[in-house]
This record gives structure tokens, C-alpha cells and sequence, in this order.
């Protein structure tokens, strides 16, 4: 009876290692890329409808932008980028250096990126070295953007 018990967990083992879904993470950092790039977009454009689309809507999520104190949930950072696109226009961002981690298992990344932040606010031209650090999960089949830091180079 013992050894019929060991056959049926190792029946049960195999059964679930045999359909467990394999994670194409090239795939996964493709999609991450694209999420990465429209985020960025919908800043450039000022389009909050697409920005919604790509960050999670979470109360305790905790952001950190290049300034000011951290962002604490979805209405605030609703509210900060709000505010940044009725004080500025001409937005540019030009990325580089993006660098994509899809953890084992394909339900979370990481990202790093730089940009350069452009824009006027009034008659003054902004011209900012930004470095972005992005964490970001897979909920319900779509990559969201559920933290990011951005901080200014000292010096």
C-alpha cells in the first residue's frame, strides 16, 4: 500500500510539471517593451485615457517621480500627471538604454531605462536626464505598470 501511495504522488508530480504552461520570456520582454513604449507615449501625447490603460489602479501603490514626495495610490498619481500636463506642453521623451527582466514563472518584470525629458513650462525650455526604474506585473493576460522610480542624476 506504501509503495501505491509513492506511485500516486509521482503520477500527481508528473501530471502537474506535464501541464504547467512554459513561459516564452522573449515574448514576455517583447510585451513588456511595447507596454514601456506606450506608457511613454501617452505622457508625450498627454492622454490620460491611454496612461489609465497601462498602470495598475491600486490605492496602495507607491510611486516615486523625478520630484516632489512619493505618490501614494492611483488617484494621486491620476492627479499628479494631471497636473503635469495642464503646467507643461511640448513634451519629448527619448528612451534609451532599456533594459528588460521577465522573472521565472512570467507573471513579473523589471525595467530600467533613461530618458531624456523635454518640455516647456511657459516661456522655459526643461531639458532633464531622467533614469526610470519600472516594476510590472501580468494581470489578466496584460503587462500593468504597478511601481516606478524616476530620480534626476546629481551632479
Amino acid at each position: 500500500m506504501k509503495n501505491g501511495s509513492y506511485l500516486v504522488a509521482l503520477a500527481c508530480l508528473f501530471a502537474v510539471v506535464g501541464c504547467s504552461r512554459s513561459v516564452d520570456l522573449e515574448k514576455s520582454k517583447q510585451e513588456v517593451g511595447a507596454v514601456l513604449d506606450q506608457y511613454v507615449q501617452s505622457v508625450v501625447r498627454e492622454d490620460m485615457e491611454e496612461y489609465a490603460k497601462h498602470v495598475f489602479h491600486d490605492p496602495e501603490m507607491v510611486n516615486f517621480g523625478a520630484f516632489g514626495a512619493p505618490i501614494a495610490g492611483w488617484d494621486a498619481l491620476r492627479g499628479v500627471m494631471e497636473g503635469q500636463n495642464a503646467g507643461i506642453d511640448s513634451i519629448g521623451i527619448d528612451q534609451s538604454m532599456v533594459q528588460i527582466h521577465v522573472l521565472p514563472g512570467g507573471m513579473n518584470a523589471w525595467a530600467t531605462s533613461l530618458w531624456r525629458f523635454t518640455a516647456k513650462a511657459g516661456q522655459n525650455a526643461l531639458d532633464l536626464p531622467v533614469r526610470c526604474t519600472w516594476v510590472l506585473e501580468k494581470r489578466g493576460g496584460a503587462w500593468l505598470v504597478v511601481h516606478f522610480h524616476k530620480s534626476i542624476a546629481a551632479g
